[in-house]
Protein backbone atom coordinates (compact mmCIF):
# COMPACT_ATOMS: atom_id res chain seq x y z
CA UNK A 1 0.00 0.00 0.00
CA UNK A 2 1.26 3.43 -0.88
CA UNK A 3 0.64 6.25 2.52
CA UNK A 4 -0.40 9.58 1.65
CA UNK A 5 -2.01 12.44 3.13
CA UNK A 6 -5.26 14.42 2.97
CA UNK A 7 -4.20 17.91 2.26
CA UNK A 8 -6.93 18.82 5.11
CA UNK A 9 -4.85 17.32 7.80
CA UNK A 10 -2.32 20.46 7.78
CA UNK A 11 -2.82 23.87 9.86
CA UNK A 12 -1.80 27.23 7.95
CA UNK A 13 0.04 26.17 5.27
CA UNK A 14 0.42 26.85 1.65
CA UNK A 15 -0.27 24.11 -0.73
CA UNK A 16 3.89 24.03 -1.31
CA UNK A 17 4.30 24.06 2.51
CA UNK A 18 2.30 20.96 2.91
CA UNK A 19 3.45 18.75 0.07
CA UNK A 20 7.47 19.52 1.98
CA UNK A 21 6.02 18.55 5.28
CA UNK A 22 4.17 15.40 4.05
CA UNK A 23 7.59 14.42 2.04
CA UNK A 24 9.54 15.33 4.62
CA UNK A 25 7.31 12.83 7.11
CA UNK A 26 7.39 10.49 5.21
CA UNK A 27 4.37 10.08 3.07
CA UNK A 28 4.42 8.72 -0.97
CA UNK A 29 1.60 11.08 -1.77
CA UNK A 30 -1.09 13.58 -1.27
CA UNK A 31 -4.75 14.59 -1.36
CA UNK A 32 -5.25 18.00 -2.70
CA UNK A 33 -8.71 19.60 -2.63
CA UNK A 34 -10.61 21.76 -5.12
CA UNK A 35 -12.23 24.85 -3.17
CA UNK A 36 -14.47 28.02 -3.91
CA UNK A 37 -11.06 30.37 -3.70
CA UNK A 38 -7.54 30.18 -3.18
CA UNK A 39 -4.71 28.78 -4.56
CA UNK A 40 -6.53 25.50 -6.03
CA UNK A 41 -10.14 27.00 -6.66
CA UNK A 42 -12.79 27.26 -9.39
CA UNK A 43 -10.74 30.26 -10.59
CA UNK A 44 -7.36 28.42 -10.83
CA UNK A 45 -5.92 28.53 -14.01
CA UNK A 46 -4.22 25.07 -15.92
CA UNK A 47 -0.54 26.94 -15.59
CA UNK A 48 -1.19 27.59 -11.41
CA UNK A 49 -1.93 23.27 -11.33
CA UNK A 50 0.46 22.59 -13.48
CA UNK A 51 3.48 24.59 -11.79
CA UNK A 52 2.21 22.63 -8.59
CA UNK A 53 2.17 19.19 -10.55
CA UNK A 54 5.23 20.12 -11.34
CA UNK A 55 6.90 21.01 -7.36
CA UNK A 56 5.28 17.85 -6.50
CA UNK A 57 7.06 15.77 -9.37
CA UNK A 58 10.45 17.70 -8.21
CA UNK A 59 10.80 16.61 -4.66
CA UNK A 60 9.09 13.05 -5.51
CA UNK A 61 5.67 13.23 -4.48
CA UNK A 62 2.60 12.05 -6.02
CA UNK A 63 -0.91 14.04 -6.15
CA UNK A 64 -2.69 10.97 -6.96
CA UNK A 65 -6.48 12.37 -5.94
CA UNK A 66 -8.44 15.45 -5.77
CA UNK A 67 -11.14 15.94 -3.29
CA UNK A 68 -14.00 18.70 -2.54
CA UNK A 69 -15.68 20.56 0.40
CA UNK A 70 -17.98 21.95 -1.85
CA UNK A 71 -20.78 19.39 -2.49
CA UNK A 72 -21.62 20.47 0.96
CA UNK A 73 -22.76 23.77 -0.30
CA UNK A 74 -23.73 22.30 -4.31
CA UNK A 75 -25.60 19.13 -3.56
CA UNK A 76 -26.57 16.70 -6.48
CA UNK A 77 -29.46 15.87 -4.65
CA UNK A 78 -31.02 19.54 -4.07
CA UNK A 79 -34.70 20.13 -4.72
CA UNK A 80 -32.93 23.03 -6.39
CA UNK A 81 -32.26 22.29 -9.91
CA UNK A 82 -29.45 25.05 -10.67
CA UNK A 83 -27.93 23.70 -7.34
CA UNK A 84 -27.94 20.49 -8.58
CA UNK A 85 -26.34 21.66 -11.90
CA UNK A 86 -23.86 23.71 -9.79
CA UNK A 87 -22.91 20.28 -7.84
CA UNK A 88 -22.05 18.35 -11.53
CA UNK A 89 -20.13 21.48 -12.76
CA UNK A 90 -17.99 20.76 -9.83
CA UNK A 91 -17.31 17.48 -10.38
CA UNK A 92 -16.09 18.38 -13.66
CA UNK A 93 -13.95 20.92 -12.52
CA UNK A 94 -12.62 18.07 -10.06
CA UNK A 95 -11.73 15.75 -13.41
CA UNK A 96 -10.00 18.58 -15.41
CA UNK A 97 -8.38 19.59 -12.28
CA UNK A 98 -6.84 15.84 -11.62
CA UNK A 99 -6.10 15.60 -14.99
CA UNK A 100 -3.91 18.75 -15.46
CA UNK A 101 -2.43 17.33 -12.08
CA UNK A 102 -1.79 14.04 -12.75
CA UNK A 103 -4.45 12.48 -10.58
CA UNK A 104 -6.04 9.05 -11.16
CA UNK A 105 -9.20 9.66 -8.55
CA UNK A 106 -11.40 12.50 -7.51
CA UNK A 107 -13.56 12.08 -4.32
CA UNK A 108 -17.05 12.54 -4.83
CA UNK A 109 -20.23 12.91 -2.35
CA UNK A 110 -23.34 12.13 -5.00
CA UNK A 111 -25.97 14.26 -2.66
CA UNK A 112 -27.15 14.00 0.87
CA UNK A 113 -30.54 12.66 2.42
CA UNK A 114 -29.54 15.11 5.29
CA UNK A 115 -26.58 16.83 6.82
CA UNK A 116 -26.75 16.88 10.87
CA UNK A 117 -23.77 19.20 10.33
CA UNK A 118 -24.43 21.74 8.15
CA UNK A 119 -27.18 24.62 9.11
CA UNK A 120 -30.25 25.25 6.70
CA UNK A 121 -29.42 21.91 4.44
CA UNK A 122 -33.12 20.53 3.53
CA UNK A 123 -33.93 17.22 4.22
CA UNK A 124 -34.29 15.53 0.47
CA UNK A 125 -36.74 12.43 0.41
CA UNK A 126 -34.42 9.92 0.29
CA UNK A 127 -35.92 7.69 -3.10
CA UNK A 128 -36.24 11.05 -4.72
CA UNK A 129 -31.86 11.53 -3.59
CA UNK A 130 -31.32 8.01 -4.93
CA UNK A 131 -32.56 8.74 -8.40
CA UNK A 132 -31.20 12.29 -8.62
CA UNK A 133 -27.49 11.15 -7.36
CA UNK A 134 -27.97 8.14 -10.28
CA UNK A 135 -28.72 10.83 -12.51
CA UNK A 136 -25.83 13.05 -11.72
CA UNK A 137 -22.97 10.03 -11.47
CA UNK A 138 -24.19 8.47 -14.78
CA UNK A 139 -23.64 12.11 -16.75
CA UNK A 140 -20.01 12.30 -15.22
CA UNK A 141 -19.06 9.43 -15.81
CA UNK A 142 -18.81 9.43 -19.53
CA UNK A 143 -15.91 11.99 -18.69
CA UNK A 144 -14.12 10.09 -15.97
CA UNK A 145 -14.00 7.67 -18.94
CA UNK A 146 -12.55 10.12 -21.20
CA UNK A 147 -10.17 11.84 -18.49
CA UNK A 148 -9.18 8.08 -17.28
CA UNK A 149 -10.05 9.53 -13.90
CA UNK A 150 -11.63 7.04 -11.34
CA UNK A 151 -14.79 8.33 -9.18
CA UNK A 152 -14.39 7.59 -5.84
CA UNK A 153 -17.92 8.16 -4.42
CA UNK A 154 -17.31 8.27 -0.16
CA UNK A 155 -19.20 6.99 2.67
CA UNK A 156 -19.78 10.08 4.38
CA UNK A 157 -22.31 11.40 6.96
CA UNK A 158 -25.03 12.85 4.55
CA UNK A 159 -27.38 9.93 5.53
CA UNK A 160 -27.33 8.54 2.27
CA UNK A 161 -26.11 5.14 1.10
CA UNK A 162 -25.51 4.03 4.63
CA UNK A 163 -25.09 0.44 4.58
CA UNK A 164 -22.35 -1.70 2.06
CA UNK A 165 -24.72 -3.55 0.19
CA UNK A 166 -26.36 -0.48 -0.84
CA UNK A 167 -23.00 1.58 -1.68
CA UNK A 168 -22.65 -1.96 -4.01
CA UNK A 169 -25.96 -1.42 -5.75
CA UNK A 170 -25.37 1.74 -6.20
CA UNK A 171 -22.14 1.32 -7.53
CA UNK A 172 -23.15 -1.46 -9.86
CA UNK A 173 -26.11 0.15 -11.38
CA UNK A 174 -23.99 3.31 -12.80
CA UNK A 175 -22.11 0.25 -14.32
CA UNK A 176 -18.72 2.33 -15.23
CA UNK A 177 -15.52 0.77 -14.56
CA UNK A 178 -14.56 4.61 -13.76
CA UNK A 179 -16.71 4.43 -10.71
CA UNK A 180 -16.53 2.95 -7.50
CA UNK A 181 -15.97 3.21 -3.88
CA UNK A 182 -13.61 5.99 -2.12
CA UNK A 183 -13.59 3.65 1.31
CA UNK A 184 -13.36 5.53 4.59
CA UNK A 185 -12.64 3.79 7.48
CA UNK A 186 -13.32 6.09 9.97
CA UNK A 187 -16.75 7.26 8.60
CA UNK A 188 -18.38 3.90 9.38
CA UNK A 189 -17.77 3.54 12.77
CA UNK A 190 -20.75 5.24 13.80
CA UNK A 191 -23.10 2.62 12.36
CA UNK A 192 -21.17 -0.14 11.53
CA UNK A 193 -17.85 -2.08 10.93
CA UNK A 194 -15.26 -1.09 8.38
CA UNK A 195 -14.05 -4.91 7.72
CA UNK A 196 -17.80 -5.56 6.53
CA UNK A 197 -17.87 -2.76 3.90
CA UNK A 198 -14.28 -4.12 2.72
CA UNK A 199 -15.46 -7.34 1.93
CA UNK A 200 -18.86 -6.44 0.58
CA UNK A 201 -17.75 -3.92 -1.72
CA UNK A 202 -14.19 -5.60 -2.48
CA UNK A 203 -12.85 -4.74 -5.76
CA UNK A 204 -14.96 -1.46 -6.39
CA UNK A 205 -12.95 -0.03 -3.80
CA UNK A 206 -10.52 2.44 -5.80
CA UNK A 207 -9.19 4.17 -2.89
CA UNK A 208 -9.33 4.71 0.46
CA UNK A 209 -9.60 7.18 3.71
CA UNK A 210 -7.80 6.09 7.19
CA UNK A 211 -9.05 7.97 10.02
CA UNK A 212 -10.21 6.49 13.41
CA UNK A 213 -13.26 7.20 15.65
CA UNK A 214 -14.11 6.75 19.07
CA UNK A 215 -18.03 5.66 19.42
CA UNK A 216 -18.59 7.15 23.04
CA UNK A 217 -17.16 10.77 22.41
CA UNK A 218 -19.75 11.04 19.59
CA UNK A 219 -20.41 13.21 16.95
CA UNK A 220 -17.49 15.04 15.04
CA UNK A 221 -15.51 15.18 18.48
CA UNK A 222 -15.84 11.58 18.18
CA UNK A 223 -12.84 11.64 15.43
CA UNK A 224 -8.82 11.18 16.75
CA UNK A 225 -5.76 10.54 16.34
CA UNK A 226 -5.51 6.74 14.16
CA UNK A 227 -5.03 3.79 16.99
CA UNK A 228 -6.75 6.09 19.74
CA UNK A 229 -10.26 5.41 18.20
CA UNK A 230 -12.45 2.06 17.75
CA UNK A 231 -11.19 0.67 14.56
CA UNK A 232 -10.28 -2.73 14.89
CA UNK A 233 -7.51 -2.27 12.14
CA UNK A 234 -6.34 -5.58 12.32
CA UNK A 235 -9.56 -7.07 11.29
CA UNK A 236 -9.42 -4.24 8.78
CA UNK A 237 -6.11 -4.81 7.44
CA UNK A 238 -6.87 -8.81 7.06
CA UNK A 239 -9.72 -7.54 5.10
CA UNK A 240 -8.30 -5.65 2.64
CA UNK A 241 -5.60 -8.56 2.36
CA UNK A 242 -8.84 -10.68 1.62
CA UNK A 243 -9.93 -8.67 -1.26
CA UNK A 244 -6.35 -7.91 -2.38
CA UNK A 245 -6.29 -4.02 -2.05
CA UNK A 246 -3.02 -2.25 -2.42
CA UNK A 247 -3.59 0.75 -3.63
CA UNK A 248 -3.59 4.20 -1.95
CA UNK A 249 -4.24 4.91 1.79
CA UNK A 250 -4.58 8.16 2.45
CA UNK A 251 -5.11 9.60 6.15
CA UNK A 252 -7.77 12.50 6.74
CA UNK A 253 -7.18 14.12 10.39
CA UNK A 254 -9.88 16.15 11.31
CA UNK A 255 -9.66 18.47 12.88
CA UNK A 256 -5.75 19.29 12.77
CA UNK A 257 -4.22 19.80 16.27
CA UNK A 258 -4.36 23.41 18.02
CA UNK A 259 -1.12 23.83 18.77
CA UNK A 260 2.15 21.74 17.21
CA UNK A 261 -0.17 20.81 14.26
CA UNK A 262 2.74 19.21 12.45
CA UNK A 263 3.35 16.64 14.77
CA UNK A 264 0.04 15.48 13.78
CA UNK A 265 1.54 14.97 10.35
CA UNK A 266 4.60 12.86 11.72
CA UNK A 267 2.25 11.10 14.42
CA UNK A 268 -0.11 9.89 11.38
CA UNK A 269 2.78 8.60 9.37
CA UNK A 270 4.39 6.63 12.20
CA UNK A 271 0.41 4.85 12.71
CA UNK A 272 0.15 4.03 9.23
CA UNK A 273 3.36 2.55 8.99
CA UNK A 274 2.25 0.50 12.38
CA UNK A 275 -0.94 -0.36 10.66
CA UNK A 276 -0.08 -1.28 7.54
CA UNK A 277 3.39 -2.58 7.79
CA UNK A 278 2.21 -5.20 10.75
CA UNK A 279 0.63 -6.89 7.76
Amino acid sequence: MKKAISIWSFSNKTVIQAMDLAKKAGFDGIELSLNEAGETSLDSSEQEFLDIKNYAKSINLEIHSVATGLYWSYSMTSNDKSEREKAIAIAKAQMTMAKTLGADSVLIVPGAVGVDFVDGREPIQYDIAYERALIAIKEIAPIAKLFKVNIGIENVWNKFLTSPLEMRNFIDEIDSPYVGAYFDVGNVLINGYPEHWINILRKRIVKVHFKDYLRAAGGLNGFVDLLAGDVNWDAVMKAFNDIGYDGWVTAEMLPPYKYHSDQLIYNTYGSMSSIIDKL
